[in-house]
């Protein structure tokens, strides 16, 4: 399992290296600015991040943005600390428990915030292009309920 989230962390560090946002002065990300890079091999393909602040591999503060195409799906997962979203463009559907059901989400529109507790189980699906702004205390690490739905498990 360490090894796993050692992984994580390569990924989004690399991320935080190849967007350059981590500077002890004052920084603006207008919408066109934004440098994105493929997600973390932690999330399922098709995923893309922009590291406004901090490390989110390192212990800290962090800000990131996710963007998401049409029916993107994330397995249900959890994370061991609190988590907080932002929709910013698309629509998000966000489901509890350890089961993928696309009927039991609750349908989150741009400009819904949210946060849950660490540990809860949860997943989540897209319609349409969707950008979600995650931020929170790092390191940021996702767990799947199921080890079979975690992508860096599956054979590339």
């Amino acid at each position: 399992m360490k090894a796993l989230f050692g992984i994580v962390a390569v990924c989004l560090t690399a991320a935080v290296l190849v967007v350059g946002q981590m500077a002890d002065h004052p920084s603006v990300f207008r919408p066109g600015e934004i440098k994105w890079v493929s997600g973390p091999a932690s999330l399922p393909a098709g995923a893309s991040v922009a590291v406004l602040e901090g490390d989110p591999a390192a212990e800290g503060p962090f800000v990131i943005r996710l963007k998401v195409p049409d029916k993107y799906r994330i397995p249900p997962h959890m994370h061991p600390k609190t988590e907080r979203v932002t929709v910013l463009a698309g629509t998000f559907h966000l489901g509890m428990g350890a089961k993928f059901d696309e009927a039991a989400t609750q349908t989150l529109p741009a400009g819904t915030f949210g946060y849950w507790p660490a540990q809860m189980q949860h997943f989540a699906w897209a319609e349409g292009e969707t950008i979600l702004q995650l931020h929170g205390i790092g390191p940021w690490q996702i767990v799947y309920v199921n080890p079979a739905d975690d992508p860096r498990n599956q054979k590339r």
